[in-house]
């Protein structure tokens, strides 16, 4: 009989989500490395190089891929066989090992789980509680499959209880574009049919994690019904032309992954649940032998990526921007920021439009007039940093909040990723400000940019406080220009069009 002792699964956990947090599965490089050399579209390309990019710089520098370090889900199969030492129980024992992973000092990682989910909402500090979902199997082991997820593409989960007649891939194929670009394509599509509501669901968090293996299914062709659907939506979803970040180009996904389970005769349920450009997971398995041990990826993984972030980019100086100089911008422009800015989320802007509405001064230091706001939480600086990992987060989540600070403020543009909404454009439109995008699942690499950081209000938030970064370079792209004309809109139906002419072609 083994003998899983508590500190061998605690150590276990806190080693691998360190390990994932910097270390992309090979596989996932394998797939990105060659949508990229087969990508067309320049932003498109120029977005992926950045995340190849990114992700090797975390590899060598053991720091996280994306500032969403995510919501650590478990997936246990306990052998019936094995005893346990100790007196913790099994979810005492993961969130221990998660506790000491998030607040590893060598490698700090962002506390993003707040308690209770709705009201006081606040930061529990340490990314606790993981979600652990436990199978008894037979056997004397316990597996392990452990993810990170991001928030950004855990927000697009879908879920429908379909007709029996209806066509699951039709109905996935009305879902993609209705997500946006928040889940930071090119990624993974994980689905779930059958079951029941919660069983659907969970078998498409639970296909996220399996390897990625459509180059070679496509290569061979299908066995089986499951995996001709795999290649129909792989197929089909490509062929909508939303491209890397939304940006448009030929690839949105690189696997789509299915796991089915028997269903009542009545329901048809399916779950659809997107991976993003920051995948993160790993597995292992314990016996009692010691904690488990990871192997680093070879950094011969990583393609050689010669990227210029000047080539073809119009430097601009924020210090001394103007609407004058925004409004000569153009949709998908490529940029490079110098000076300062500020940061701000979603509790500082409810914060920030709470004070104009009650016609209160903002916060000391907080002028946002002729300024450009990023949207990011970063993660806490180690070493000689200024500041961790900074990539932008999903920008629909402030566009309620634009109206208010475009027009009292003198705020001239924003910063964040994916889409903004018909509100937040019309917004843009009418005071004439910008929408600018930094490319989600290059945190890393955008941090590098970042010269000094220090808060100036809300430190309460944590990372959602309001920062002022001083920035060198900091490359971006033009969303959505002053006259509302949006980058996510003209992108994808421009290659949607390429991608159906190239179709006939081959034909």
């Amino acid at each position: 009989m083994s003998v899983i002792r508590a500190e061998d699964l605690i150590s276990s956990i806190a080693d691998a989500l360190q390990y994932i947090s910097y270390y992309h599965p090979p596989d996932y490089i394998r797939a990105l490395s060659a949508a990229y050399a087969a990508e067309e579209s320049p932003a498109a390309k120029d977005a992926m190089a950045q995340i190849l990019i990114n992700s090797r710089l975390c590899a060598e520098g053991q720091r996280p891929i994306c500032q969403d370090t995510g919501i650590v889900i478990a997936f246990l199969k306990v052998g019936m066989d094995l005893r346990w030492e100790g007196t913790l129980s099994l979810q005492q024992m993961i969130d221990e090992g998660v506790r000491r992973a998030y607040t590893d000092p060598d490698n700090i990682l962002r506390a993003s789980i707040v308690a209770p989910p709705f009201g006081e909402r606040r930061n529990t500090g340490d990314n606790t509680p993981a979600i652990v979902h436990t199978e008894l199997v037979p056997g004397n082991r316990l597996e392990v499959h452990l993810a990170a997820k991001g928030g950004g593409s855990e927000n697009k989960s879908r879920f429908a209880i379909l007709t029996p007649s209806a066509s699951i891939v039709d109905w996935v194929l009305e879902q993609l574009p209705n997500m946006g670009a928040g889940w930071c394509p090119p990624g993974i599509l994980g689905l779930g049919i059958g079951g029941s509501a919660e069983k659907a669901m969970l078998m498409a968090k639970a296909a996220l994690i399996e390897p990625i293996d459509l180059h070679e299914l496509k290569a061979r062709g299908p066995s089986s019904a499951i995996e001709a659907m795999r290649l129909e939506i792989h197929e089909k979803v490509n062929a909508l032309g939303i491209g890397a970040q939304g940006l448009g180009g030929l690839t949105t996904v690189l696997d789509v992954k299915i796991q089915t389970f028997p269903t009542h005769a009545a329901s048809l349920p399916v779950a659809l649940i997107p991976n993003c450009a920051a995948t993160r997971h790993c597995h292992f398995t314990l016996d009692g032998c010691g904690p488990a041990q990871l192997e680093p990826p070879s950094l011969d993984s990583w393609p050689e990526i010669a990227w210029d972030a000047a080539a073809g980019a119009r430097r601009v100086d924020l210090d001394q921007i103007t609407r004058a100089q925004i409004e000569t911008w153009q949709p998908g422009e490529r940029l490079l920021l110098s000076g300062k800015l500020l940061t701000g989320r979603d509790a500082a802007h409810k914060r920030l439009v709470d004070l104009l509405e009650r016609g209160e001064p903002l916060p000391e230091g907080v002028d946002l007039t002729n300024r450009v706001l990023y949207y990011v939480g970063p993660v806490d600086p180690v070493r000689d940093e200024v500041v961790g990992p900074a990539g932008p987060t999903t920008a629909s989540r402030m566009d309620r909040f634009t109206e208010p600070l475009l027009a009292r403020t003198g705020l001239l543009g924003t910063i964040g990723k994916a889409e903004r909404g018909p509100e937040a454009i019309d917004a843009i439109r009418r005071h004439r400000a910008v929408y600018l995008i930094a490319i989600g699942g290059a945190a890393y690499l955008v941090s590098k940019a970042i010269k000094s950081a220090r808060v100036i209000a809300f430190e309460d938030l944590g990372m959602e406080a309001i920062r002022e970064f001083e920035v060198i370079d900091m490359p971006v792209t033009v969303a959505v220009d002053s006259q509302g004309v949006s980058v996510h809109a003209t992108g994808p139906q421009q290659w949607r069009s390429r991608i159906a002419e190239i179709a006939v072609k081959v034909e």
